[in-house]
């Protein structure tokens, strides 16, 4: 049953147009997963992470819409972790590539693995 089919409880008071998913690619879920995963063991405060966010979503650029508002999620993510030292913009950037080669080298309907990663050291 779809939210607005359900017209009793809480869901009533909740607005139209939620039957929508809340993130437009899986990678923007990951992403959130992922923040909330490493604040939950303590690589960063909220008050850092919100700190992050909110410097990225101000820089030059943004989108007035927000439709990029997951992009620069994912750039305060990376900023932040390598400012704390657990992960290098190289490091991420080369990993990035890295899985960018392996879906290109990967069977459609395949699932992609970084093994199939051409430069992949074997």
């Amino acid at each position: 049953m779809s939210r607005s089919e359900a017209k009793k409880g809480p869901a009533a008071s909740l607005p139209t147009g939620l039957d929508a998913p809340v993130f437009a690619e899986p990678w923007q879920a990951e992403a959130f997963a992922m923040t909330v995963a490493l604040h939950d063991k303590g690589l960063f405060s909220w008050g850092e992470w919100a700190d992050a966010l909110s410097a990225e979503v101000k820089k030059p650029g943004a989108a007035a819409d927000g439709h990029d508002y997951y992009e620069h999620w994912l750039a305060a993510l990376e900023g932040l972790l390598a400012s704390k030292g657990l992960a290098a913009k190289p490091d991420v950037d080369a990993m990035a590539q890295a899985w960018e080669r392996a879906a290109h080298a990967t069977p459609h309907g395949k699932p992609i693995l970084l093994e199939n990663d051409p430069r992949a050291a074997s």
